[in-house]
């Protein structure tokens, strides 16, 4: 007579399911345009980033890209000083219109990511902005506005 052993028999696993990658590219090219509301909190960005001296700032519509947001905005600061002074300035303003605008990396002052809910805000040093050249990644090499 055998002894039970104590570890459990072997299942046979099915392999995950595939969808088409054709019917994901359909579901992106059939999103709508980003709503009114986005693009009044975009240009709230736009601005503030502008009266803060950011540069360099670029917005890019993620709108056929990805469903987590309808824009991304990267912009850059002089010094790490200047690059958590943007963004904390951004979250404040964020709080005057009502939204609850989360910032990362604040401490460092290197790459500061500001969560605005429908948008994405990077504020970079220059010298890290061109290591991660989100633009290039993200935007197809065309950017959809460009704050002066």
């Amino acid at each position: 007579m055998r002894a039970k052993s104590s570890v459990p028999a072997l299942k046979k696993r099915k392999a995950p399911a595939t969808k088409a990658p054709a019917k994901k590219a359909a579901a992106l090219k059939a999103a709508k345009k980003p709503p009114e509301a986005s693009r009044k909190l975009l240009d709230l960005v736009l601005k503030t980033l502008d009266a803060d001296k950011a540069e360099n700032i670029v917005a890019i519509d993620l709108g056929e890209k990805t469903p987590m947001a309808d824009y991304m905005v990267v912009a850059s600061g002089r010094s790490n000083r200047h690059v958590a002074a943007i963004a904390e300035h951004l979250t404040d303003e964020l709080k005057k219109q009502g939204i609850q605008g989360r910032a990362e990396g604040l401490p460092a002052g290197d790459w500061v990511l500001v969560d605005a809910m429908d948008i994405i805000v990077h504020v970079f040093r220059p010298e890290v902005r061109a290591f991660y050249n989100l633009e290039k990644m993200w935007g197809d090499g065309a950017a959809m506005a460009e704050a002066v």
